[in-house]
């Protein structure tokens, strides 16, 4: 059975001959490239590149090797889009080992600082020494009582999620992107090895937060909420456009469309029920609906944290897929999850905590939590085995390494 297959029978709920595996194939799923490095010294792995792909996180594009090596099922389709050398710029990572940068962002030094800029010069966020990862350091619509949509669309490109681009999105201007854009997908399906994802974004919540720093925008939700169901459709109207093109360019090609709004903290959800009914479930349906009209697709959602009380309206409003599937937090047990929605819904994610376990547990630690946890999630398919959000900086090569070990391991 090829990975494609692998993961599609899987996300079909219906049994595969053993687990389906991700590494990155979106930016919730990856490993960053502090442990990659520190992974591939241990393996004595000297050959190849490891590209930053996502700035943000710092997180790398697994190469061949490691996709080999793991038994990985499924990618993201900007990978395609990483092979260009000459799009690419050596670089230190904050622990001084080499990686390379995308050139398509502009990121300088300031004093010990590195600080990224849009392309009108505005600063959006920035690292400092003691960090390994960017943080946003521009929210434009903060204090900012009106807005039309001329003035919404540069306040958008002043946020750093959306400057920094992956390999896809930075061409989205180009005249070919569509054409070159099922090229690519069109020979990834071909081939029939891996399942294949494409970032859409999609973001309603987030993207309030981004904008005008979470604070301002729950007290907003409360005290203004026809403004902020002003701002809401705009972002509609902005998201049902890149799904309508994805749509025609590769809805036939492309497995998953990918989706990110993260809903909850570690011990419950950042806003009560009856507000994301209001605000949100009806775009994300509307959004979700799209693609399930026009295409075969999967709709995945990334929304980290204790969601527990969501997941039945995810469902309703159209979700496929769930991530990362935080067992950790309140709530959000393997079992209960499993149990209550395991018949309709595809748990992506949740094969072993990484906050705790893989991050400082024993190697036969993690190997023993990813059997248990795996053994309640895999049963009657719906699940990709996948750790609980990216393999962060402080993982051990070691525990790596066993987490795969032990998820391969397992047969259905």
């Amino acid at each position: 059975m090829t990975g494609h297959e692998r993961v599609m029978r899987a996300i079909n709920h219906q049994e595969p001959d053993k687990l389906p595996m991700d590494c990155g194939s979106m930016r919730s799923t990856g490993i960053m490239a502090l442990v990659y490095n520190r992974l591939k010294k241990f393996l004595h792995i000297e050959s190849g590149k490891t590209k930053v792909y996502d700035m943000i996180q710092q997180l790398a594009i697994p190469e061949q090797w490691y996709l080999d090596m793991f038994q990985i099922d499924s990618i993201d389709l900007a990978r395609e889009f990483s092979n260009n050398d000459e799009d690419w710029i050596l670089w230190n990572l904050p622990d001084g080992s080499a990686a390379y940068r995308p050139k398509w962002v502009d990121i300088k030094k300031n004093g010990g600082d590195w600080v990224c800029y849009n392309d009108s010069g505005v600063e959006v966020g920035r690292m400092n020494p003691n960090l390994v990862y960017f943080t946003q350091t521009n929210h434009p619509l903060k204090g900012v009582d009106d807005f039309d949509k001329t003035t919404f669309s540069k306040k958008l490109n002043e946020v750093i999620w959306n400057v920094v681009a992956d390999p896809i999105w930075r061409l989205k201007e180009a005249s070919n992107f569509k054409e070159d854009l099922r090229v690519k997908a069109t020979d990834v399906r071909a081939k029939n090895k891996y399942a294949q994802i494409i970032g859409v974004g999609g973001n309603f919540f987030e993207m309030g937060q981004f904008l005008y720093r979470s604070d301002e925008f729950f007290i907003k939700l409360a005290l203004e909420p026809k403004q902020m169901e002003y701002l809401l459709d705009m972002l509609l109207e902005i998201h049902l456009e890149t799904v309508d093109f994805l749509i025609d360019s590769v809805g036939d090609v492309v497995d998953i469309f990918q989706f990110g709004d993260d809903f909850g903290t570690q011990t419950n959800t950042m806003i009560s029920r009856e507000m994301y009914k209001k605000f949100f479930f009806p775009r994300q349906k509307k959004l979700f609906q799209r693609v399930h009209d026009k295409s075969n697709a999967k709709v995945f959602l990334h929304s980290c944290g204790a969601v527990y009380d969501f997941l039945g309206d995810f469902i309703d409003a159209g979700v496929d897929i769930i991530n990362p599937v935080q067992i950790g937090a309140m709530g959000m047990e393997s079992a209960k999850l499993k149990n209550d929605f395991g018949k309709d819904i595809v748990f992506w994610g949740g094969g072993i905590d990484t906050q705790h376990v893989l991050a400082t547990g024993s190697p036969q630690k993690v190997h023993d939590e990813v059997l248990r946890n795996c053994e309640i999630l895999m049963k009657d398919g719906g699940f990709v085995f996948n750790q609980v959000h990216n393999i962060v900086d402080g993982v051990p090569p070691e525990n790596v390494i066993a987490m795969y070990e032990a998820a391969n391991s397992i047969k259905y």
